[in-house]
Protein backbone atom coordinates (compact mmCIF):
# COMPACT_ATOMS: atom_id res chain seq x y z
CA UNK A 1 0.00 0.00 0.00
CA UNK A 2 1.33 3.43 -0.94
CA UNK A 3 0.71 6.18 1.61
CA UNK A 4 1.64 9.72 0.62
CA UNK A 5 2.16 12.32 3.32
CA UNK A 6 1.16 15.73 1.97
CA UNK A 7 2.00 18.92 3.84
CA UNK A 8 2.86 22.45 2.76
CA UNK A 9 2.18 26.12 3.10
CA UNK A 10 -1.17 27.93 3.16
CA UNK A 11 -2.23 29.08 -0.29
CA UNK A 12 0.25 26.85 -2.10
CA UNK A 13 -2.25 24.33 -3.48
CA UNK A 14 -2.17 21.46 -1.00
CA UNK A 15 -5.88 20.79 -1.58
CA UNK A 16 -5.24 20.50 -5.31
CA UNK A 17 -2.54 17.90 -4.65
CA UNK A 18 -4.91 15.96 -2.41
CA UNK A 19 -7.58 16.07 -5.12
CA UNK A 20 -5.06 14.51 -7.49
CA UNK A 21 -4.74 11.55 -5.11
CA UNK A 22 -8.54 11.25 -4.99
CA UNK A 23 -8.63 11.28 -8.79
CA UNK A 24 -6.31 8.29 -8.75
CA UNK A 25 -8.77 6.41 -6.53
CA UNK A 26 -7.00 7.06 -3.26
CA UNK A 27 -8.32 7.83 0.20
CA UNK A 28 -7.50 11.22 1.75
CA UNK A 29 -7.24 11.38 5.54
CA UNK A 30 -7.57 14.85 7.08
CA UNK A 31 -5.67 14.74 10.38
CA UNK A 32 -7.49 17.84 11.64
CA UNK A 33 -10.79 16.00 11.16
CA UNK A 34 -9.37 12.93 12.90
CA UNK A 35 -8.34 15.09 15.87
CA UNK A 36 -11.78 16.71 15.99
CA UNK A 37 -13.47 13.30 16.07
CA UNK A 38 -11.15 12.17 18.85
CA UNK A 39 -12.09 15.19 20.99
CA UNK A 40 -15.69 14.01 20.73
CA UNK A 41 -15.19 10.27 21.03
CA UNK A 42 -11.94 9.41 22.81
CA UNK A 43 -12.44 9.41 26.57
CA UNK A 44 -8.83 8.21 27.01
CA UNK A 45 -7.34 11.19 25.14
CA UNK A 46 -9.53 13.65 27.01
CA UNK A 47 -8.55 12.05 30.31
CA UNK A 48 -4.86 12.58 29.50
CA UNK A 49 -5.51 16.19 28.53
CA UNK A 50 -7.51 16.78 31.71
CA UNK A 51 -4.74 15.28 33.86
CA UNK A 52 -2.06 17.48 32.27
CA UNK A 53 -4.23 20.62 31.95
CA UNK A 54 -6.79 20.68 34.80
CA UNK A 55 -9.99 22.54 34.06
CA UNK A 56 -9.79 22.12 30.29
CA UNK A 57 -12.19 19.16 30.09
CA UNK A 58 -15.60 19.50 31.73
CA UNK A 59 -18.27 16.79 31.67
CA UNK A 60 -16.40 15.04 28.88
CA UNK A 61 -16.19 18.14 26.67
CA UNK A 62 -12.91 19.81 25.71
CA UNK A 63 -12.85 23.52 26.58
CA UNK A 64 -10.93 24.62 23.49
CA UNK A 65 -10.55 28.31 24.30
CA UNK A 66 -9.39 27.61 27.84
CA UNK A 67 -6.88 25.07 26.57
CA UNK A 68 -5.75 27.44 23.82
CA UNK A 69 -5.06 30.25 26.26
CA UNK A 70 -2.78 27.90 28.20
CA UNK A 71 -0.81 26.27 25.40
CA UNK A 72 -0.42 29.11 22.91
CA UNK A 73 1.32 31.22 25.53
CA UNK A 74 3.68 28.46 26.71
CA UNK A 75 5.95 26.56 24.34
CA UNK A 76 6.46 23.69 26.81
CA UNK A 77 2.70 23.34 27.41
CA UNK A 78 2.07 23.22 23.66
CA UNK A 79 4.73 20.52 23.23
CA UNK A 80 3.11 18.52 26.05
CA UNK A 81 -0.32 18.79 24.40
CA UNK A 82 1.08 17.77 21.02
CA UNK A 83 2.78 14.76 22.59
CA UNK A 84 -0.65 13.58 23.72
CA UNK A 85 -2.79 14.44 20.71
CA UNK A 86 -0.30 13.39 18.03
CA UNK A 87 -0.02 9.94 19.57
CA UNK A 88 -3.78 9.42 19.44
CA UNK A 89 -4.04 10.84 15.91
CA UNK A 90 -1.25 8.53 14.70
CA UNK A 91 -2.96 5.51 16.22
CA UNK A 92 -6.30 6.40 14.63
CA UNK A 93 -4.72 7.05 11.23
CA UNK A 94 -3.11 3.60 11.39
CA UNK A 95 -6.55 2.08 12.05
CA UNK A 96 -8.08 3.98 9.10
CA UNK A 97 -5.26 2.95 6.76
CA UNK A 98 -5.52 -0.71 7.82
CA UNK A 99 -9.29 -0.67 7.21
CA UNK A 100 -8.79 0.97 3.81
CA UNK A 101 -6.18 -1.60 2.81
CA UNK A 102 -8.43 -4.46 3.94
CA UNK A 103 -11.19 -3.08 1.72
CA UNK A 104 -8.85 -3.18 -1.27
CA UNK A 105 -7.51 0.35 -1.20
CA UNK A 106 -3.91 0.61 -2.32
CA UNK A 107 -3.37 4.38 -2.35
CA UNK A 108 -3.93 6.95 0.39
CA UNK A 109 -2.81 10.43 1.37
CA UNK A 110 -2.41 11.78 4.89
CA UNK A 111 -3.09 15.52 5.11
CA UNK A 112 -1.49 17.27 8.08
CA UNK A 113 0.27 20.63 8.12
CA UNK A 114 2.38 19.44 11.09
CA UNK A 115 3.02 16.09 9.43
CA UNK A 116 6.76 15.88 9.96
CA UNK A 117 6.80 17.44 13.40
CA UNK A 118 4.10 15.10 14.68
CA UNK A 119 5.81 11.90 13.60
CA UNK A 120 3.13 10.97 11.06
CA UNK A 121 5.78 10.70 8.36
CA UNK A 122 6.54 7.26 9.81
CA UNK A 123 3.18 6.11 8.43
CA UNK A 124 4.00 7.24 4.91
CA UNK A 125 5.77 5.64 1.96
CA UNK A 126 7.03 9.11 1.09
CA UNK A 127 6.24 12.71 2.00
CA UNK A 128 5.55 15.67 -0.26
CA UNK A 129 5.52 19.37 0.55
CA UNK A 130 3.54 21.73 -1.66
CA UNK A 131 4.83 25.29 -1.89
CA UNK A 132 4.38 28.23 -4.23
CA UNK A 133 5.90 31.65 -4.89
CA UNK A 134 4.97 34.09 -2.12
CA UNK A 135 3.02 36.48 -4.33
CA UNK A 136 0.83 33.70 -5.72
CA UNK A 137 0.12 32.43 -2.21
CA UNK A 138 -0.86 35.90 -1.00
CA UNK A 139 -3.29 36.40 -3.90
CA UNK A 140 -4.84 32.93 -3.44
CA UNK A 141 -5.43 33.47 0.28
CA UNK A 142 -6.96 36.91 -0.34
CA UNK A 143 -9.33 35.47 -2.95
CA UNK A 144 -10.21 32.37 -0.93
CA UNK A 145 -10.76 33.96 2.46
CA UNK A 146 -11.73 37.52 1.58
CA UNK A 147 -8.98 39.08 3.70
CA UNK A 148 -6.93 42.18 2.96
CA UNK A 149 -3.40 42.03 1.62
CA UNK A 150 -1.61 43.06 4.83
CA UNK A 151 -3.20 40.22 6.81
CA UNK A 152 -2.54 37.72 4.00
CA UNK A 153 1.12 38.76 3.98
CA UNK A 154 1.36 38.16 7.74
CA UNK A 155 -0.16 34.70 7.32
CA UNK A 156 2.24 33.75 4.55
CA UNK A 157 5.39 35.10 6.15
CA UNK A 158 4.70 33.44 9.51
CA UNK A 159 5.03 29.98 7.97
CA UNK A 160 8.06 27.79 7.37
CA UNK A 161 10.04 28.53 4.24
CA UNK A 162 10.73 26.26 1.28
CA UNK A 163 14.16 25.33 2.65
CA UNK A 164 12.60 23.78 5.75
CA UNK A 165 10.21 21.66 3.69
CA UNK A 166 12.99 20.66 1.29
CA UNK A 167 15.05 19.43 4.24
CA UNK A 168 12.24 17.56 6.01
CA UNK A 169 10.21 16.08 3.14
CA UNK A 170 11.13 13.58 0.46
CA UNK A 171 9.79 15.72 -2.38
CA UNK A 172 9.04 19.41 -2.91
CA UNK A 173 6.32 20.36 -5.43
CA UNK A 174 6.42 24.03 -6.42
CA UNK A 175 3.07 25.27 -7.66
CA UNK A 176 3.92 28.05 -10.08
CA UNK A 177 1.16 27.02 -12.48
CA UNK A 178 -1.32 29.55 -13.85
CA UNK A 179 -4.30 27.31 -13.08
CA UNK A 180 -5.32 24.75 -10.47
CA UNK A 181 -6.12 22.36 -13.33
CA UNK A 182 -2.55 22.51 -14.60
CA UNK A 183 -1.09 21.84 -11.18
CA UNK A 184 -3.55 19.01 -10.50
CA UNK A 185 -2.62 17.35 -13.80
CA UNK A 186 1.06 17.66 -12.87
CA UNK A 187 0.37 16.14 -9.42
CA UNK A 188 -1.53 13.20 -10.92
CA UNK A 189 1.39 12.45 -13.22
CA UNK A 190 3.89 12.83 -10.38
CA UNK A 191 1.95 10.59 -7.96
CA UNK A 192 1.28 7.99 -10.66
CA UNK A 193 5.00 7.66 -11.32
CA UNK A 194 5.93 7.58 -7.62
CA UNK A 195 3.31 4.92 -6.89
CA UNK A 196 4.63 2.86 -9.80
CA UNK A 197 8.16 3.10 -8.37
CA UNK A 198 7.03 2.12 -4.86
CA UNK A 199 5.11 -1.01 -5.88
Amino acid sequence: MTVIGITGTTGAGKTTALNAVRDLGGLVIDCDAVYHDLTLNSADMLAEIRARFPGTVRKGVLQRKRLGRIVFADEKALADLNAITHRYVCEEVRVILARHEKDGGMLAAVDAIALIESGLDGLCTFTVAVTAPEEQRILRIMAREGIDRSYAELRVRAQKDDAWFAEHCDHLLINDFDSAEGFERYCREFFTEKVRQST
